[in-house]
């Protein structure tokens, strides 16, 4: 029997969100149904549902920083039980079978993982996410919630968590690296606790000053602003074992490329819509690295939830009510969150279904 649940949806990239029902698919065997306590909203959501990636399935619901308790689960779900504390993020299946499945890098997935929204689910219809008070998902690509990390600040660690520390821990951050996290929004805040937690010396560096007493409160040693000096970056030449950069506008690489120590290397998990290009000589002179990230395998989600839970990690967030959610998004685009939005999924009890 499916499952009837009420979601935030839009039937449109320029349409308000609206509070209906869908059904779920009917779970299966190795199915877990999660009734969801918080959901964060990520900027992907947000470029998604407009269209600006590429033209959605619409109506859609979006939502992949999910957390929850297990209400039920398939008769051969062995990993998971009714009660659990859960979490899921941005991928709700792969193929299983393949190189990097099979070498916990789901993300990867050589014949195409399926999205927790806007992709093809195993029955053929469009997965919708987390917007939600329910989801059905696979046990594989659910997460165990430690216990001591409440619902709604554990929520954006299945997308903003994962994306920075997968980067921190695949070029081995160590206590001492000199590691500088550019931007310092819902990406950048997660970066800076998680590599403080590894003990290294962290630098945040933004356009300016104004999120300076935050920066340092989430672990960091110093701020630094890129705008307010024409000889920055000749000023911090050479400065880092590791540059994570968060930002998803324009820049120059090869500033920041410059600011890298010999053999140091810079990370990219924000996604900017314009090319940037590189000089080659910035990488060769040095042996520097420039490599980008995306997100995490299952396994390494979980580890990164345990790494939170035992360094007393969360999000820093900002909680709404479904009712809000248009808002958050303009606020989101204009930078105006300290530093995630997530949607107390509770309120869905307060408004009647409009349509």
């Amino acid at each position: 029997m499916s499952i009837r649940t009420k979601v935030l949806q839009k039937t449109g990239p320029q349409e308000p969100f609206r509070i209906t029902t869908i059904e779920r698919r009917a779970p299966r065997p190795d199915d877990v149904v999660i009734d969801i306590k918080a959901a964060g909203i990520c900027h992907s959501d947000i470029h998604t549902i407009r269209n600006e990636w590429g033209e959605a399935h619409f109506p859609l619901t979006v939502g992949h920083e999910i957390a929850g308790v297990v209400e039920a689960v398939g008769e051969s779900v062995t990993k998971f039980a009714v009660g659990d504390r859960v979490g899921v993020g941005c991928l709700v299946n792969s193929c299983g079978e393949c190189e990097q499945c099979r070498n916990g890098q789901e993300q990867d997935c050589l014949q195409g993982n399926v999205g927790t929204y806007n992709s093809e689910d195993v029955d053929g219809t469009i997965t919708q996410g987390g917007y939600a008070q329910k989801v059905v998902v696979n046990e594989n690509f659910v997460c165990t919630i430690p216990e001591g990390i409440d619902f709604d600040v554990a929520a954006p660690l299945l997308c903003a968590g994962i994306t920075t520390y997968s980067p921190l821990a695949r070029w081995k951050v160590k206590e001492g690296d000199k590691v500088a996290i550019v931007g310092l929004g819902g990406l950048g805040h997660m970066g800076v606790q998680i590599a403080a937690a590894k003990g290294a010396d962290v630098t945040v560096i933004s356009r300016s000053l104004r999120k300076e007493a935050e920066a340092k409160e989430l672990g960091a040693k110093r701020v630094l602003a890129s705008a307010e000096d024409p000889d920055f970056f000749k000023m911090h030449r050479g400065e880092f074992d590791l540059i994570l950069s968060t930002i998803s506008a324009a820049y120059s690489l090869d500033d920041y490329l410059g600011m890298l120590k010999p053999h140091g290397v810079m990370s990219v998990v924000g996604l900017p819509p314009e090319q940037l290009g590189v000089n080659m000589g910035r990488l060769i002179i040095g042996g520097k690295v420039l490599t980008g990230n995306n997100i995490g395998g299952i396994a390494e989600t979980q580890e990164m939830l345990d790494f939170c839970a035992e360094h007393g990690i969360g999000a820093v967030i900002e909680k709404i009510g479904v009712t809000e959610v248009d808002q958050a998004y303009d606020r989101v685009v204009e930078g105006d969150v300290k530093f995630r939005f997530v949607i107390d999924t509770s309120t869905f009890d307060e408004v009647d279904v409009l349509a």
